[in-house]
């Protein structure tokens, strides 16, 4: 016997498909309740209608075995881990609800951490110790597809993140996208994963300034692609080692980049109070900023690092200095600093921007740098200090300081190359009130 389209089948089978989704929803629901032991999930997809919440658990591993967990209602995340030890998991996908929830937002007032003011997050870890999160994908996500919160001894291992983030009102990116630790996190570890396409940060620590920094972290050979804010951020850290990290394309696409709040692109950048920590040997291509910045670093060590841009100025419309130090941070001093055998070519201006004392900078090469052509070129704003003439047509500038005064002395600058336009005659210079002769300065070959 058959039915037409009016028949009874159909009908049956739309309330088949219901019952089946929301057993599968349900038995979802109740192994993620469970609190210890290995759970196996079915390698089913399965549309949520609220948050999975591990609560107190401790010893819990969770296998996902090719699931696909996909974010159907809005809230704080779609994972919440919350007061636990000891949770696993891995092999899943989580896919976000941007394409519904795309959501404008700017940044949380000073006084409120991203896990208050941010919501449709992915993974949310809070007041845990002990997480590890391993082979997961995670996508299409409007906050942070993994923020954790105030936690201990979380890695993140072989994830990879894609899609992610939103927009503030006026188009810009918000910071939001990536991984994010914050609040005075310890011994975390972000490792072999890989993030494409993110509008905000990258991988990245932040905590107010009256909170605790963030201690002991590792971010360690991850791949970033694609990335509209910056790559790499130490934030508010202590003991934060980032190594080994590769990427391109960063502060792309060009129309997102907030330059209201002027975050230029960087591809590791700095921000609080950093000190006693290492950037080494990372690799990047085509930053539509800078290489590395050192806002609130101190104590600590830059070294064998390498950024190349291999286009012409115009596909670096917010271009900038290979590194720069500052001192935005009231709680830091600019002081320190050894940046050695790092490799920085095809910057918009100079190769490093100097301030505050006790820095070495040994060894490094900036390559094809001022390809923008300053002071010469009338297109690009050269003199935007027109009491410092020379701060973006110099190879090496000693500044007489950025946020706060600090002004570059008793430096160690020796056996760097820097080549580029007007190098010859341009290489070494300081502001005005500044000594070059306050510093050592040898052996440095200066090329045009």
């Amino acid at each position: 016997m058959t039915r037409g389209k009016h028949g009874s089948f159909p009908l049956l089978a739309l309330i088949l498909a219901v019952f089946t989704s929301c057993n599968r929803e349900s038995e979802i629901r109740k192994l993620f309740s469970a609190r210890l032991g290995t759970v196996e999930l079915p390698a089913v997809e399965v549309t949520l209608s609220a948050p999975l919440v591990i609560e107190n658990a401790d010893g819990l591993h969770i296998r996902g075995n090719g699931a696909r967990l996909k974010t159907g209602f809005e809230g704080r995340a779609a994972i919440h881990i919350l007061n636990s030890k000891n949770v696993r998991l891995e092999n899943f996908t989580l896919v976000g609800n941007r394409a519904s929830q795309d959501q404008r937002f700017g940044f949380p007032p000073a006084d409120q951490p991203m896990t208050r003011w941010n919501r449709n997050n992915g993974i949310l870890v809070e007041q845990s110790s002990d997480i590890y999160l391993s082979k997961l994908t995670v996508r299409e996500v409007v906050s942070y597809p993994v923020l954790i919160n105030a936690s201990r001894r979380v890695t993140v291992e072989e994830v990879l993140v894609g899609d992610s983030g939103s927009l503030d009102e006026k188009s810009m990116n918000n910071a939001t996208g990536g991984i994010l630790f914050e609040e005075g996190c310890e011994d975390f570890v972000v490792r072999k994963s890989k993030l494409r396409n993110i509008r905000g940060n990258g991988i990245w620590t932040h905590s107010l300034l009256s909170s605790p920094r963030n201690r002991r972290g590792l971010f360690e050979e991850n791949d970033l692609r694609y990335i509209g804010r910056d790559a790499l951020q130490a934030g508010h850290a202590i003991e934060l080692r980032i190594l080994r990290n590769t990427g391109a394309f960063i502060g792309f696409p060009v129309e997102h980049v907030d330059m209201g709040r002027l975050a230029t692109p960087v591809a590791i950048d700095t921000a609080g109070n950093v000190e006693n920590s290492v950037y080494a040997e990372n690799e990047f291509e085509e930053i539509n900023g800078k290489c590395i910045d050192l806002d609130g670093f101190h104590d600590g060590e830059v070294r064998a690092n390498r950024c190349v841009n291999r286009r012409s100025i115009d596909a670096y419309p917010h271009g900038h200095y290979g590194i720069v130090l500052n001192n935005s941070n009231p709680q830091m001093v600019s002081q320190n600093i050894r940046i050695l055998g790092n490799y920085m070519e095809g910057f918009k201006f100079g190769g490093i921007f100097l301030i505050g004392q006790g820095h070495i900078v040994r060894d490094n090469q900036f390559l094809r740098i001022n390809i923008a052509h300053c002071n010469e070129n009338p297109n690009i704003g050269c003199r935007y200090k027109p009491d410092e003439p020379d701060l973006l047509q110099t190879g090496i500038y000693l500044g007489k300081g950025a946020e706060r005064p600090a002004p570059a002395k008793n430096l160690t600058i020796e056996d760097n190359t820097v080549q580029g336009y007007k190098m010859a005659s341009r290489c070494i210079s300081a502001a005005p009130g500044v000594s070059v002769h306050a510093s050592r300065i040898a052996r440095n070959r200066c090329l045009d």
